[in-house]
């Protein structure tokens, strides 16, 4: 029978897979995870063949409707941390997690589109990395993390071409990681108005770019 928790990993669970974790890192970056890795479960790719029929666009769809999604609970929680981080609650717009940014990057890696199914393995393994530092750096989960301990991790591979060996993956996971939660954040309207984007907002009158504006191009407004 389900209860509330039953889908929460048990603490001796996850801390077997951080060993198995450890020791696949040890065999160095080209194959970090093995297929059969506890941490890549649910990541199998999309049997399916083509893309089916075009979706309806008047019509909403909840997610996992069009596709599986792929996302473990592990995974999801990484998710979560990571974009809330990169995109924290503060006084220009809420968090990242709030938007439904990581339920946007669960349908990217879960998308049948070549774009997607190749950032997926890239994704998938920097979770599984993610994890695997959080245990050997702080003998913590990830959720549980302090704001700096994740900090610390986001600043280990932030900068690629700065990373020390063995993190040359886990910087282009960081990388693909940022520019998604960027798009999909700044795709929606509470994203827009933390960087003051009106849209396709009608003008009743318009006096051209604002001066500052201008003056940081070094151009001067001709048209009148």
């Amino acid at each position: 029978m389900n209860t509330p928790n039953s889908n929460r990993l048990s603490r001796r669970a996850v801390f077997q897979w951080f060993a198995a974790t450890a020791a696949a890192l040890s065999a160095g970056e080209a194959a970090l995870f093995g297929a059969e890795s506890p941490l890549l479960q649910s990541a199998k790719p999309p049997a399916s063949t083509g893309y089916g029929t075009d979706p309806e666009l008047l019509r909403a769809y909840k997610p996992g409707e069009l596709w599986p999604l792929t996302f473990n609970p592990v995974q999801k929680a990484c998710v979560v941390a990571l974009c809330d981080v990169l995109l924290p609650a503060d006084h220009l717009g809420p968090s990242a997690s709030s938007l439904g940014v990581p339920e946007f990057v669960d349908e990217w890696v879960s998308a049948p589109y070549p774009v997607q199914q190749e950032d997926r393995p890239l994704i998938l393994e920097g979770l599984a990395w993610m994890v695997s530092e959080a245990a050997s750096r702080f003998q913590r989960e990830v959720p549980a993390l302090e704001a700096a301990q994740l900090e610390a991790l986001c600043e280990s591979v932030c900068q690629p071409e700065r990373v020390r060996a063995g993190f040359k993956n886990a910087a282009r996971f960081f990388h693909k990681m940022r520019g998604l939660a960027m798009g999909a954040y700044f795709s929606t309207p509470a994203g827009w108005a933390a960087i003051g984007y009106v849209g396709n907002t009608p003008l009743a009158k318009f006096d051209g770019p604002p001066a500052e504006v201008l003056g940081k191009l070094g151009v001067e407004q001709t048209v009148e």
